[in-house]
């Protein structure tokens, strides 16, 4: 059997990190077991699917790399399908036209809520053996409902929780098309299901419910039954269900506030997962040990922390330049745009990437080397004015080591090494106060690689005139 997997989210909103995370996973069992994953777009609610909630799901997918394998499909453009099955279905009696006014389908829900039972269409017009129907009433288009079996039990064994099984005689006629003749999402899931050859489905288990009537349809339209995995719910650090409040925001923002795709790959496959005690792994070992096992049954817990440690993790074991492409638009929307006399981004980049957990924290950082400095007045008073008597000759004297020679960390590391000895000064007596003239801060990395970093002219022009 070839695995075929899908991910079919409706596009009434952005891809959300819960969803992600099921993206996540139909596609790394199809990529572990060298099968087919595919994308689907859900857009039959008319009324709330917009275009701009489909290029988010696009793009929240591209950003985390799960590519289909085929796909997007959607939906609407299936319609003259969805209609040669109902007509088909109708035509052997596992459907049928039922004509209940909204009024009807309310008095009926109010009679059974007084008598104490579970409301439930109650198959008024249900063809029966032996039973004859009213005629059809004038001006009433009618639904289509699917001809539920009334006798025992639907059950199937879930990868995720187990055995599932639940009484047909619970499961009432469902729609599966209604008066305008537009198909129900149970319906369309089913036939795309069976059309597109889905041998696998892992989705939320807020589908729990839809289950055993997709099984039903399944059956009686003579399709073979996919594999059913539920996964339980992501919730806030505060155990309720997660919200925008906790950041159950568009994946696209997690971009936007500078995590890397890596990183959120990581966690999220680590968010109600597990092999072994492994906490770092990279997608590809990822694809190797999912194979749909080891997946938690209770609801995993989002933590803000650990992912901005996991960012961090990432980021220092990037390559420079690779983040410094990531980098740059972070600064031009600061309106910072380095040239080829400042200070390379790429080395920029390496000398902060351990001081930050996101790119957006980095390129704050990395203002230091292009922006013009300011030194506040506290600073200015602590370690300038009044300079120690010895201040001003260091500084001019290192200066003048730095205008000769090579412009290089180990130069510099040497003509500062240098001048404290001729001055008989301690590291932080100089380091601190030429940190301020160049950068405007007590605070960087090492200062002979800083300065290293910067155009020579700049730092000269700094140390004089400050």
């Amino acid at each position: 059997m070839v695995v075929r997997t899908r991910f079919a989210p409706s596009p009434t909103g952005f891809l959300h990190i819960g969803g992600a995370r099921t993206a996540l996973f139909a596609w790394a069992f199809a990529r572990h077991h060298e099968g087919t994953f595919i994308l689907r777009i859900e857009d039959t609610d008319i009324e709330r699917s917009t275009p701009e909630a489909v290029q988010a799901i696009l793009d929240g997918m591209r950003w985390l790399g799960l590519d289909a394998d085929e796909g997007p499909f959607y939906q609407m453009q299936r319609m003259p399908r969805y209609r040669e099955v109902i007509a088909k279905m109708l035509a052997e009696g596992t459907a049928y036209r039922c004509w209940c006014t909204k009024e009807e389908l309310e008095a009926m829900r109010a009679e059974q809520e007084t008598l104490g039972l579970k409301p439930r269409y109650d198959g008024r017009w249900r063809p029966e053996r032996g039973r004859e129907l009213p005629a059809p009433p004038p001006g009433v288009d009618p639904v289509v409902r699917f001809r539920n079996p009334l006798d025992g039990a639907t059950a199937w064994n879930d990868t995720i929780k187990g055995p599932i099984a639940f009484d047909n005689a619970e499961l009432d006629d469902l729609i599966i098309a209604r008066s305008d003749g537009t198909p129900t999402y149970n319906f369309c899931v089913v036939v795309d299901d069976w059309d597109m050859a889905i041998t696998h489905v892992l989705r939320g288990d807020d589908h729990v419910n839809n289950t055993p009537r997709q099984i039903n349809i399944l059956r009686a339209l003579g399709a073979p039954v996919p594999e059913y995995g539920h996964l339980p719910m992501i919730h806030g650090p505060d155990g309720q269900k997660l919200s925008k409040r906790h950041g159950a925001v568009s994946v696209m923002q997690y971009d936007e506030d500078g995590y890397l795709p890596e990183a959120v790959v990581n966690y999220l496959a680590r968010l109600g997962w597990s092999h072994g005690d492994e906490e770092i792994f990279s997608r590809e070992q990822f694809v190797a040990w999912f194979d749909g096992s080891h997946v938690s049954r209770s609801p995993s817990r989002f933590d803000f922390d650990k992912l901005r440690w996991l960012n961090a993790h990432y980021l220092k074991g990037s390559d420079d330049a690779d983040l410094a492409v990531r980098v740059l638009p972070r600064l031009a929307a600061s309106g910072i745009v380095p040239t080829p006399g400042e200070a390379d981004p790429a080395v920029v980049c390496g000398l902060l990437k351990e001081r930050a957990q996101t790119l957006n924290e980095l390129a704050d950082l990395a203002h230091l080397f292009y922006a013009e400095p300011s030194i506040s007045a506290e600073d200015r008073a602590k370690h300038l004015d009044p300079a120690p008597p010895a201040l001003a000759p260091a500084l001019a004297d290192f200066a003048t080591r730095l205008a000769d020679g090579d412009w290089t960390k180990e130069a510099i590391a040497a003509a500062l090494k240098a001048t404290l000895a001729a001055h008989g000064l301690k590291m932080p007596q100089l380091a601190i106060p030429v940190r301020l003239k160049v950068f405007g801060t007590t605070q960087t990395p090492s200062v002979d690689a800083v300065l290293a970093a910067m155009p020579r002219e700049v730092v000269l022009a700094r140390l004089k005139l400050r």
